[in-house]
């Protein structure tokens, strides 16, 4: 993540406010939003109050934000939103709230990851149930061809590998260099989590060929 930058000679106002939103200074940051500092003005990155906030788990501080007027769904140059860095942090209660409060499920940085391919990845299995439940998409597929479920089968994560499936999730999409789940759930080694892709219908004909001879191993066993 990126710090906001400290420039000693002329510290605005905006620049003040994120830093106070940064380290959870929530009355700081309320008296500056009485005095008309903008809520949504954005540093070098992008970056936003509500973002910086989110980023470090600030929770008074985004309900102030959010209440105040903060845009939700404010992009960074790379793409990122306010959920995006919540999927990140692993924090529900803070990502319920900028759900209940319009959060964009479909929003993409600019590497094409949302929110579930966020939360899939570092295994937040609560954020997953929370992005599924209002709607997020399983099968949506980054600029590599990797989905949520190639994400939680990379990183083990056999609780929400599940999830996904019985969300609705394609246990057989491959992604641009023609990896499976199951095929990169058998180059981790992770033979339990091939068999339980298989139980979820997990064709062990698709995928890298090289793999595969270890896919018919599994099926076999």
């Amino acid at each position: 993540m990126f710090a906001e930058p400290t420039l000693a000679d002329e510290p605005t106002p905006e620049m003040t406010l994120r830093n106070f939103a940064s380290v959870g200074e929530t009355e700081s940051v309320r008296e500056l939003i009485n005095s008309g500092v903008g809520v949504d003005a954005q540093n070098q990155f992008g970056k936003t109050a509500l973002m910086l906030a989110v980023e470090t788990n600030s929770m008074k501080t985004v309900v102030l934000l959010l209440a105040r007027g903060a845009d939700v769904n404010k992009r960074t140059v790379a793409g990122c939103t306010a959920l995006t860095f919540a999927a990140e942090n692993g924090n529900s209660a803070i990502m319920a709230l900028l759900l209940e409060n319009g959060a964009d499920i479909t929003a993409r940085t600019r590497a094409g990851w949302n929110a579930l391919m966020i939360a899939s990845r570092y295994g937040y299995t609560q954020l997953v149930d929370q992005l599924l439940f209002v709607g997020a998409d399983p099968n949506v597929a980054d600029k590599d061809g990797q989905t949520a479920l190639i994400y939680a089968t990379k990183n083990g994560h056999t609780d929400i590998v599940k999830l996904l499936a019985k969300a609705g999730a394609d246990v057989n999409v491959q992604d641009k260099s023609g990896s499976t789940a199951l095929t990169l759930a058998l180059e981790k080694g992770n033979r339990e989590l091939a068999r339980i892709l298989l139980s979820l219908g997990a064709d062990s004909q698709i995928g890298n060929l090289e793999v595969d001879t270890n896919a018919n191993l599994v099926v076999g066993d």
